[in-house]
C-alpha cells in the first residue's frame, strides 16, 4: 500500500488500538493510562484527518478496496475506503467531537468505577463510526451501521445496575432493530438490481435503471430506485431518530452525559443524515423519496420543539432539540439541499456538543440533579460554563453571527425555493420550529443559570465551577460554534466544500446569500432571525419576568400540556400494540399453539389415541376358546358371503 493509503487505515485502527488498550488492559496499565492510551489514539486520529482533509481539498481523492473479505458468485465483499470531500468533512467531526468528550470524561467519570471500561467504549463507538463513513460499499457501510449501534448499547445501558438504564439501552436496540431490518433489505434490493455493493459501480448503473421495477403483493409493480431509497431511509430513521422511530433517542438520557455528547451531536445519530447525503445520486431519482424524506423530517422538526418546550430535565431538553435539528437536516435532504444539510451537521456537532457537555457540568456541580425547577442563579458561581452555554444556546437559536444562524437559515431559504412536493408544508414547518427552538434555548439558559436560587442548602454550599478537564472542551467547542459558520458558508455555497460528493445543490432564481456577508446584511428583513428573537423575548418573558405565567399557562390548557408531556402518547401506544401486543400473541402461541396443539393433540393426544385403540383391541383377546371360534365363524360367513356375491 501506499503511504497516504496506510494513514487512511491508521485512522480507525488507532482508535481500534486505544479501545484495545484502554478495554481490556485498563485494569492492568491504571486508570490514568487508560484515559491517556484512549485520547492519545483518538487525538492521533483527529490529526491525521485534519491531514487527509488538507490533502481531500487539494485535489487527493482515493477510491479502493483495502482487504477483500470474501468472494460469492463473481460478487465481491470488500473492506475499502473512499476518502472525499465528505467523507473527510465527516472524519474531522467526528474525530474532534470524540476527542473533546475524551477529555471531557476525564472529569466527569472521576469517581467511576467503571472509569476504562468507559474510555473503551468511546474509543470502540469512534472506529466503528469512523468505519461508517469512509467506507466505500455497502458492506462495509453496515458493518460500521451495525458497530455503532451495538457500542450505543453498552453506552447506554454502562449503568447496568440502573433498571432505568437497562430499559434504555434494550429500547435503544430494538428500536434501532426496526431501522435496521428496512436498512438491510435495501442493501438487499441493491445487490439484487445492480450485482454489486460498490458505491461507484452503484452510482454509475442508476440511470440506467431508472425504469427498472420491482414486482410487490398482487401484482403491483414499484420503481426499484424508490423502493431502494425508502428502505434505506428506514435505516436512516432508526439511527437519526426521525418520527415515528424517535422514541429510543430521549430515553437514552439515562447513559453518562459525556456519551449523550458522542452519540447525539455528530455521530451516531447523524449517520442516517450522512446515509441519505451519501446516496444522493440514488435520492435525486426519485421524486416519492425525496417528498417523503422532507415530510418526515419536518414533522420531526415540528413536533420534537414542541416536546422540549415542557421538559424540566436539562439533558432532556437538550436531547429533544437534537431531534428537532435532526428533521431540520433531513428536510434539507428532502429537498435535494445535501450541502446545506451536511453544513447544518457540522455546525450543529459543534454546539450541541457543547450544550450536552455544559448540562454534564452543572449536573456535576448540582451532584447529579438534573432537574432544572431546583437550579437557578448558577451564573455566578460557573461562569465558564454559563458562557459557553450561552454561546451553544445562541448557535442553536439562529442568532447572527453564530454558526447555527447560517446553517439553519440556508436549509429554510433551500425550503422555499424547493417545488418538490410537500415544501410548503415542510417551510411552515421549520419557520415555526425557528421560535421554538430560540424559546426552549433560552428556557434552559434562564431557568438553570438567572433568577433567584433554587438549589438546596447543601447543595449550595459545595456549588463551585467545574474543574478544567470539564471547563477546556466547553471552551473548545465554543469556539467553533462561533466561527465555523463564517468559515463554511461559502464554500458550502460555491460547491467547494463537498464538491462531487453529493449532488449539485438547487438554486432558486431569486438565489440565495452565497457569502456570510451577504447573509448578515439580509439580517434586518430575515423572518427566521425575528421569530428567534420572538423566541428569545417569549423566554425571557415567561422564565425570568413572569416566572409564575407558565404554571398558569399550563393549567389553563392542560389538554395540550399533557399532549405534549406524553410525547404525543408515542411511548404508550408502543407499550401497548407493539410490547404488550407481543407479550398477548407469545401467551395466546403458548396456550392454544403449544399446550393445546402440539402438547394436547400432537404429543399426549397421539398417546391417548393408541391407549385408547390398545383398548378396544384388547377385548379382542379374551382368552375364551368360545370367543375365537365365534370370531372364525362370523369370519368364514363373511368371507363365503363375499365371494358369493362378487
Amino acid at each position: 500500500m501506499q503511504n497516504l493509503e496506510l494513514v487512511y487505515l491508521a485512522i480507525p485502527l488507532l482508535c481500534l488500538a486505544a479501545a484495545v488498550g484502554a478495554g481490556f488492559l485498563g485494569s492492568r496499565i491504571g486508570r490514568t493510562h487508560s484515559h491517556r492510551v484512549a485520547i492519545a489514539g483518538v487525538g492521533s486520529a483527529f490529526v491525521l484527518s485534519c491531514w487527509v482533509a488538507w490533502d481531500v481539498f487539494h485535489g487527493g481523492y482515493f477510491n479502493g478496496p483495502v482487504y477483500t473479505w470474501a468472494v460469492s458468485g463473481g460478487i465481491q465483499f470488500e473492506i475499502g475506503f473512499l476518502i472525499d470531500p465528505l467523507s473527510a468533512v465527516m472524519m474531522v467531526i467526528v474525530t474532534f467531537v470524540s476527542l473533546m468528550v475524551h477529555i471531557y470524561t476525564i472529569g466527569y467519570m472521576a469517581e467511576d468505577p467503571g472509569y476504562s471500561r468507559f474510555f473503551g467504549y468511546i474509543a470502540l463507538f469512534t472506529f466503528a463510526m469512523l468505519m461508517l463513513v469512509m467506507s466505500n460499499n455497502f458492506l462495509q457501510l453496515f458493518f460500521g451501521w451495525e458497530g455503532v449501534g451495538l457500542v450505543s448499547y453498552l453506552l447506554i445501558g454502562f449503568w447496568y445496575e440502573r433498571e432505568s438504564a437497562v430499559r434504555a439501552n434494550l429500547k435503544a436496540f430494538l428500536v434501532n432493530r426496526v431501522g435496521d431490518f428496512g436498512f438491510i433489505l435495501g442493501i438487499a434490493a441493491v445487490l439484487s438490481l445492480f450485482g454489486t455493493l460498490d458505491y461507484a459501480e452503484v452510482f454509475k448503473a442508476a440511470p440506467s435503471a431508472k425504469l427498472e421495477v420491482f414486482e410487490g403483493p398482487w401484482g403491483v409493480e414499484w420503481g426499484a430506485i424508490t423502493v431502494i431509497c425508502l428502505l434505506l431511509f428506514v435505516g436512516a430513521m432508526g439511527k437519526s431518530a426521525q418520527v415515528p422511530l424517535h422514541v429510543w433517542l430521549p430515553d437514552s438520557m439515562e447513559g453518562p452525559t459525556p456519551i449523550s455528547a458522542l452519540i447525539h451531536a455528530a455521530t451516531m445519530v447523524t449517520a442516517g443524515i450522512f446515509l441519505v447525503a451519501r446516496m444522493s445520486p440514488l435520492y435525486e431519482m426519485s421524486v416519492a423519496a425525496s417528498s417523503t424524506v422532507l415530510i418526515v423530517g419536518a414533522l420531526t422538526a415540528f413536533l420534537m420543539a414542541f416536546v422540549a418546550v415542557v421538559q424540566t430535565d436539562i439533558k432532556r431538553v437538550v436531547a429533544y432539540s437534537t431531534l428537532s435539528q435532526l428533521g431540520y437536516m433531513t428536510v434539507a435532504l428532502g429537498v435535494s439541499a445535501y450541502s446545506i444539510a451536511i453544513f447544518h451537521l457540522a455546525t450543529h456537532a459543534f454546539f450541541k456538543a457543547l450544550l450536552f457537555l455544559a448540562a454534564g457540568s452543572v449536573i456535576i456541580a448540582m451532584h447529579h440533579e438534573q432537574d432544572m425547577r431546583r437550579m437557578g442563579g448558577l451564573r455566578r458561581v460557573m461562569p465558564i460554563t454559563y458562557m459557553t452555554c450561552l454561546v451553544g444556546s445562541l448557535a442553536l437559536a439562529g442568532i447572527p453571527p453564530f454558526a447555527g444562524f447560517f446553517s439553519k437559515d440556508a436549509i429554510i431559504e433551500a425550503v422555499h425555493h424547493s417545488s418538490v412536493p410537500g415544501a410548503g408544508f415542510a417551510y411552515v414547518s421549520v419557520l415555526l420550529g425557528v421560535i421554538l427552538t430560540a424559546f426552549y434555548s433560552f428556557r434552559l439558559v434562564f431557568m438553570a443559570f438567572h433568577g433567584p436560587s433554587r438549589v438546596d442548602s447543601h447543595t449550595r454550599e459545595h456549588l463551585h465551577e467545574s474543574p478544567w478537564v470539564v471547563t477546556l472542551p466547553l471552551v473548545l467547542l465554543a469556539i467553533p460554534s462561533v466561527i465555523a459558520g463564517f468559515v463554511l458558508v461559502g464554500p458550502v455555497f460555491d460547491g467547494s466544500l463537498l464538491r462531487d460528493s453529493v449532488s449539485a445543490l438547487p438554486v432558486g432564481e431569486d438565489g440565495l446569500a452565497l457569502t456570510a456577508a451577504g447573509m448578515l446584511t439580509h439580517v434586518p428583513v430575515s423572518i427566521p432571525f425575528w421569530l428567534a428573537v420572538l423566541g428569545i423575548v417569549l423566554a425571557w418573558v415567561f422564565y425570568s419576568l413572569k416566572p409564575d405565567w407558565p404554571d398558569m399557562l399550563a393549567a389553563r390548557f392542560n389538554r395540550v400540556y399533557r399532549v405534549f408531556l406524553n410525547k404525543y402518547g408515542f411511548d404508550e401506544l408502543y407499550q401497548k400494540v407493539f410490547a404488550d401486543g407481543s407479550r398477548w400473541l407469545g401467551e395466546q402461541l403458548w396456550q392454544w399453539g403449544d399446550r393445546t396443539v402440539i402438547d394436547g393433540w400432537l404429543v399426549n393426544g397421539s398417546a391417548a389415541l393408541v391407549n385408547k385403540s390398545s383398548l378396544l383391541v384388547r377385548r379382542l383377546q379374551s382368552g375364551f376358546v368360545y370367543h375365537y371360534a365365534f370370531a372364525m365363524i362370523i369370519g368364514l360367513v363373511g368371507l363365503m358371503s363375499w365371494l358369493f356375491f362378487a
